[in-house]
């Protein structure tokens, strides 16, 4: 008549709890019960995603099609976000790696962040066409302008080695975090990119809750989890070189590099600098899809 009916004692619990009422009973007789019953230990199930948001899917195919007309004349298309952050220092990385037997890495106790480095911060851009990645390593936060320098880097030492003659570029993206659809600040520095490099930037965002379709997710981020699963990032140093080390029987390339610089968060954007903002949205969903064109600037990169 018990109102407790579901509970996360341990069976070695609910044996000390019966016995203290009176009724003597051992852990594995427990056990054993439990499992006549059917029941068994079990996790979480990730399989609730939430009503979808209205035109999904023709949201899709917009950025399918927006996909196949950039790549047919040879223009980049690039899939963007942050992957998990790490921690430098000597912590426990979730997996485990080859190593001679009772050899294991040895690592700090606790987890406490003043026995490390900092966070790690990796910004990845993806191109969809070369099947090559870049990821910027941030020391800071995790801020619109950290994203828009990225895609700089991107640009300076690897995309207008294969693009400097492109229309413009494509960039795939979540609909939150540092490259959000409504982050004023990443339209802001975006502005300011297209008319340093001199090219329209288009960006077509993916529907809140689908994340998981962004190619970069699987192209890129699962691929450098596996390269850095069981090793300890123990400087920043090991970091970039464990990102620049990822590699996949398909041809997967990838450049790293860290970024030192500092990143303001919260930075505000006034109404007057989004007045500049020389926006160009689109009829399909303008609030995910929008094209920012370049100004007269006298940066030459």
């Amino acid at each position: 008549m018990s109102p407790l009916l579901w509970t996360s004692k341990s069976t070695t619990r609910i044996a000390e709890e019966l016995t203290r009422q009176g009724h003597s009973v051992s852990q594995p007789t427990i056990y054993r019960r439990l499992q006549g019953l059917g029941y068994s230990l079990q996790s979480n199930l990730k399989t609730k995603e939430g009503t979808a948001p209205p035109d999904r899917d023709a949201q899709f195919r917009y950025i399918n099609e927006q996909v196949k007309r950039f790549q047919a004349r040879g223009d980049p298309v690039l899939s963007v976000d942050t992957t998990k952050k790490g921690r430098v220092g000597e912590f426990k990385n979730p997996g485990r790696t080859w190593r001679p037997k009772r050899t294991p890495t040895e690592v700090n106790v606790y987890d406490y962040p003043n026995l490390g480095g900092g966070p790690a911060i990796p910004y990845g851009v993806y191109d969809v066409q070369r099947n090559h990645g870049f990821v910027n390593v941030g020391m800071d936060h995790e801020t619109a302008e950290f994203a828009v320098e990225s895609l700089r880097r991107w640009w300076r030492l690897v995309g207008r080695r294969h693009y400097g003659t492109s229309k413009g570029w494509l960039i795939c993206a979540d609909g939150r975090g540092s490259n959000g659809s409504r982050r004023r600040g990443w339209k802001w520095h975006l502005q300011r990119l297209a008319s340093e490099v001199g090219k329209p930037v288009t960006v077509c965002h993916f529907p809140p809750g689908t994340s998981k379709w962004n190619r970069i997710e699987h192209r890129l981020f699962s691929q450098i989890s596996l390269t850095w699963r069981g090793q300890p990032l123990v400087s920043y140093e090991a970091v970039v070189n464990l990102i620049g080390s990822t590699t996949t029987s398909t041809g997967l390339k990838v450049r790293a590099m860290r970024d030192r610089s500092q990143y303001d968060m919260g930075e505000k954007v006034s109404d007057e600098e989004v007045g500049r903002v020389h926006l160009q949205v689109d009829k399909v969903h303008p609030e995910w899809n929008y094209t920012i064109l370049p100004r007269m600037c006298s940066i030459v990169l």
